[in-house]
């Protein structure tokens, strides 16, 4: 137990909690995507899927607290590993250089990161908790009927188009920071792992997309 925290506390540590519970953040919103997708099938096919995840409690309490702990795990060590590297360099340089060479989405990590744990609260209180204070119409296990009369307002479908838009830039770089942190990586093939990190993204946040769309120009009703 102290070897493991001995090695949470260097960076290396860090970047490899970040790798585990991203990855459990990755598969999490994967699946969530495919079972959201039903409602392109019809309300009693979404609305008996919701009622299956909770039929089993135990289950779903369970796969909750992994994610909450998950998601937990990863902002407090990305906090932490910002704060080592700011008190590694606490002179800034000269030139941005480290800038120009980075990619879009790894220097806007910062930013995505708490719009995208703002939106997890958000789609919570709206979707599952129900909070009255959203204004938002909301029947409990009526999951079909809040999805679509949710999304028939515009303006929580831009907000959340929005909000998979910087997922699309937080998950992309996140899958190729994975490879990069368990080392799997070489020039040879990280055009392979762009691709797979691309392909990730893509289907995860084109179908999630598709809801909000498809609701806004009435295909789904």
């Amino acid at each position: 137990m102290f070897q493991v925290l001995d090695f949470y506390k260097t960076a290396n540590g860090k970047k490899v909690v970040m790798a585990i519970t991203g990855l459990i953040g990755f598969g999490f919103v994967l699946i969530h995507m495919l079972g959201n997708l039903q409602v392109f099938v019809g309300q009693e096919k979404l609305d008996d899927y919701a009622k299956l995840l909770k039929s089993s409690m135990p289950i779903l309490w369970g796969a909750r607290l992994t994610l909450i702990g998950a998601v937990v795990l990863h902002v407090v060590a990305s906090w932490q590993l910002a704060g080592q590297s700011e008190d590694a360099r606490p002179v800034p340089y000269q030139k941005k250089l480290q800038k120009r060479k980075s990619t879009f989405a790894s220097h806007s990590m910062r930013w995505t990161g708490p719009l995208l744990l703002m939106f997890i609260i958000y789609h919570l209180l709206h979707f599952t908790i129900g909070w009255k204070t959203l204004n938002l119409p909301f029947i409990e296990g009526a999951v079909y009927s809040n999805v679509v009369n949710g999304f028939k307002l515009w303006p929580v479908a831009a907000f959340y188009i929005l909000c998979m838009l910087a997922l699309s830039q937080h998950l992309y770089h996140g899958i190729w920071s994975l490879f990069q942190t368990l080392g799997v990586n070489h020039p040879r093939y990280n055009g392979l792992i762009r691709a797979v990190a691309a392909l990730g993204t893509a289907v995860v946040v084109i179908g999630n997309i598709s809801i909000p769309v498809a609701i806004l120009a009435g295909y789904i009703k």
